[in-house]
């Protein structure tokens, strides 16, 4: 089961699983959609970026922890350092294909800065949108992890449509929602904001899995929709490795390599009987089991490729396109 609350008003739909794991990348790669990125630095910021023809909207993405907005944009002649991550350029190749601009920024540290980074992205935001004549168009934002925390305060400091938080409960433990002078930001700097009146609908997705996360992610919702706040959420549950599945959302991983991997995941007991991964792609020591085998990769790129759709198959905590039609939903219900 996945929830999800459209409007504010919880809905409950029942989800085939193997719907879900049906979900091919050629659903999209098979388009007319191309990447087609620009890439440019703004002090020394980088900010990769693509408009599709007659944009209705402007998406931001923020990268998690040791990511990049390189991660988000396959390789290219325009862009030679981009690496494409199997679930960032879907979400991608889902917004250019529903003529969303597309902005990537890559953070300064390891991390996003919720004390600095904030009112330097605003500058880039808005920078870029006048340079593009971009500026009557709503903007949204999309940010995961740590990315997430990121956009939840950047929607304190500028106007956005719509946001969507992914596997991550934002900074709302940090705000007092009530008082209009509140404490914001971690490292100890505070802000003032009114956030009943301006903050934007609020999308949550997120692995219930990760049951701390979810318990605060439930705490947010109710606290944001007592304020006001349109708020939602799209549970993703973990999904069941099969024969194809890594063939079919791995861009470059051939069938025989899938199957190869997938019975060297059961005879190691990396999988149950179902299929189901015993650990998140983190933990298990695949890589090691396989560097022992005789499978070999024809790209080394494809490990990292590889782990991610492992950790979004245990569904603990991963970047995940498979809801890319609700969140896309979300944004276009709130267009303004």
């Amino acid at each position: 089961m996945f929830v999800i609350a459209i409007l504010g008003i919880d809905k409950k739909k029942p989800t085939s699983q193997s719907a879900v794991t049906n979900q091919k990348r050629s659903n999209l790669d098979g388009s007319r959609v191309q990447f087609d990125p620009t890439v440019e630095f703004l002090n020394n910021t980088e900010v990769i970026w693509q408009i599709p023809d007659s944009p209705k909207s402007v998406l931001f993405l923020a990268h998690g922890c040791n990511g990049r907005a390189s991660n988000f944009w396959d390789k290219s002649p325009n862009c030679n350092h981009c690496v494409g991550l199997p679930e960032e350029r879907l979400i991608v190749l889902e917004a250019l294909a529903r003529k969303f601009a597309v902005l990537t920024v890559s953070s300064k540290g390891k991390c996003w800065s919720l004390m600095k980074e904030p009112l330097v992205v605003k500058r880039i935001i808005k920078w870029w949108v006048e340079k593009q004549n971009l500026e009557n168009l709503p903007l949204v934002a999309l940010g995961a992890s740590s990315g997430g925390y990121f956009v939840s305060m950047l929607a304190t400091k500028m106007k956005f449509s719509s946001i969507a938080l992914m596997i991550a409960e934002g900074v709302y433990d940090r705000i007092d929602i009530t008082n209009h002078y509140p404490p914001m930001i971690a490292e100890g700097v505070y802000d003032r904001i009114d956030i009943t009146n301006h903050y934007p609908p609020t999308i949550f997705v997120h692995m219930p899995k990760d049951n701390a996360r979810k318990t605060m992610i439930d705490v947010n919702l109710e606290v944001l929709r007592r304020e006001g706040v349109d708020v939602a959420e799209i549970e993703c549950m973990e999904l069941p490795l099969t024969p194809s599945f890594l063939a079919e959302r791995v861009p470059g991983l051939d069938l025989k390599i899938s199957v190869e991997l997938f019975d060297l995941f059961k005879e190691r007991g990396f999988v149950n009987k179902d299929g189901y991964l015993i650990n998140d792609g983190r933990v298990i020591p695949w890589k090691d089991a396989m560097s022992k085998s005789k499978i070999r990769l024809p790209n080394e790129l494809l490990v990292n490729y590889i782990q991610e759709e492992l950790n979004l198959a245990f569904a603990y905590h991963e970047m995940t396109s498979l809801k890319s039609e609700q969140i896309f939903d979300w944004f276009e219900a709130h267009l303004r």
